[in-house]
């Protein structure tokens, strides 16, 4: 399998359907590494909103020494035409199966054969997702982590039917963007989310065990173990209701171990999301990093 490249082994065009968070970071990374890039979303208002993100994104990039990409080499949409021609399409939509099979079956039938279609999916199926396509072969998943721009990883999945062209093909094109390619076959929460959200529901645990504080534990293991961010501070940022959601999946496929904490689901009942509801393991109400150690809305554990 081979698809269209530019200078440097990159895409010479990328689409993302959905520009949230995730589907904005990695249109901004291949943005910045100057392949076009075309941005999908449901309605006019979302599409205005996910330019503004990737926008926000280059001009910090820019900010920092980085030559501005052209600025015809982004557009955001609500026209899936603008999927047409491009050699890699990333389905970056909130992590709703059927969500996903539609927006994947509706990607596959506008690529041609040779294009490469993938997930940003951190727990779900890619055999489960293929189920719905007819080119199987072309399709992978592609593992973005949060912030895209500042993480080193992507995480490959393969699937039972993926082509290994396709997993050689997509390798290379993350190593152009800079990032490091790590291969996983398809499996249940795959090797990132199925390791750092087991660490992180024992986390939540200990808090709800009053063990120890949301900032002692993070500090334990930031400093102790060099992690580059605590566990619950993380949970803040992916959002408890992810959190919640991909616990739930990984319990039902992998067994007991993965329940989530009862906490854990207090506080998505509550309303406390973390980062994006301003309020989680920690206040940020405040500012973008939020309040270390304040945890004032946190329930109180069982006594």
């Amino acid at each position: 399998m081979s698809a269209g490249s530019a200078a440097g082994g990159l895409p010479n065009r990328v689409g993302v359907l959905g520009g949230g968070r995730m589907g904005a970071g990695i249109a901004h990374a291949f943005l910045m590494a100057g392949t076009r890039v075309a941005v999908v979303e449901r309605d006019a208002d979302s599409a205005s909103a996910a330019r503004d993100r990737v926008l926000a994104a280059v001009e910090g990039s820019v900010l920092r020494g980085a030559a501005a990409p052209a600025p015809d080499h982004l557009v955001t949409t609500v026209d899936w035409d603008a999927l047409r021609g491009c050699d890699l399409v990333v389905e970056a939509v909130p992590e709703l199966p059927e969500l996903k099979r539609e927006a994947l079956r509706r990607a596959e039938e506008l690529l041609e054969p040779l294009a490469v279609l993938a997930s940003n999916t951190s727990s779900l199926s890619i055999d489960g997702l293929a189920a719905a396509l007819d080119r199987p072969g072309a399709f992978l998943g592609m593992h973005f982590f949060n912030p895209v721009p500042a993480s080193a990883l992507v995480e490959v999945v393969s699937g039972t039917a993926t082509a290994a062209s396709a997993v050689e093909l997509v390798a290379g094109w993350v190593t152009a963007l800079g990032k490091t390619p790590v291969v996983v076959r398809d499996s249940p929460g795959f090797a990132s989310s199925r390791l750092g959200v087991l660490l992180g529901l024992e986390a939540v645990r200990m808090v709800e065990e009053g063990v120890a504080s949301p900032e002692a534990i993070d500090a334990a293991m930031t400093l102790g173990y060099k992690h580059p961010v605590g566990p619950l501070r993380l949970t803040d940022i992916v959002g408890l209701d992810v959190r919640l959601d991909i616990a739930d999946y990984l319990a039902a496929e992998l067994g007991p171990r993965f329940e989530p904490p009862a906490l854990l689901r207090r506080m998505v009942a509550d309303g406390l999301l973390g980062r994006k509801s301003g309020h989680g393991f920690y206040d940020w109400s405040s500012g973008a990093d939020g309040a270390a150690g304040d945890v004032s809305r946190v329930p109180e554990p069982p006594r």
